[in-house]
């Protein structure tokens, strides 16, 4: 190997160790900026996180609003079983209150239900105006179906 040789080969490996050391700067550079950034974030979720603990203490949860209802005692204790799926028709009070009770008949007779369940589920179908009537009757009034069907009918 000539001397012309390993000079060159000296200058190669010259330049290859100052590209290398450029781009361990830019390596550094992108660590750094990267560890600012993820200290940013790290904030950013503390305050996030002690922002939520206060939603949790007792004052200043909302309570809840007790609503009265027409229902009998008797047919608020009803539960209502998992596998019944609400009604899927509404009635605002613009429709005809006759048609409403058939479909709303038509699709209980598909899942069943006892007496208080239909009373309940048939108040889900109510919306708007309807919905309004329903409220406004008196506490306890409804004891059936039956009844309710006749009231809404009037």
């Amino acid at each position: 190997m000539t001397m012309q040789q390993l000079m060159g080969m000296m200058q190669g490996l010259q330049e290859a160790m100052a590209a290398s050391k450029v781009e361990q700067e830019r390596m550094q550079a992108e660590l750094a900026a990267s560890q600012t950034r993820n200290e940013e974030l790290h904030r950013t979720n503390e305050e996030l996180r002690r922002g939520w603990r206060y939603i949790d203490e007792p004052e200043l949860v909302t309570p809840q609003r007790e609503f009265s209802t027409p229902f009998s005692q008797t047919i608020l204790e009803t539960v209502i079983p998992n596998t019944f799926t609400g009604p899927k028709v509404t009635f605002t009070g613009m429709e005809d209150p006759e048609a409403h009770l058939t479909a709303f008949h038509s699709q209980m007779v598909l899942v069943g239900g006892s007496d208080a369940v239909r009373c309940k589920l048939f108040m889900s179908t109510l919306t708007g105006m309807a919905m309004d009537w329903f409220i406004s009757l008196p506490e306890g009034h409804i004891t059936s179906f039956a009844l309710l069907s006749q009231l809404f009918k009037e």
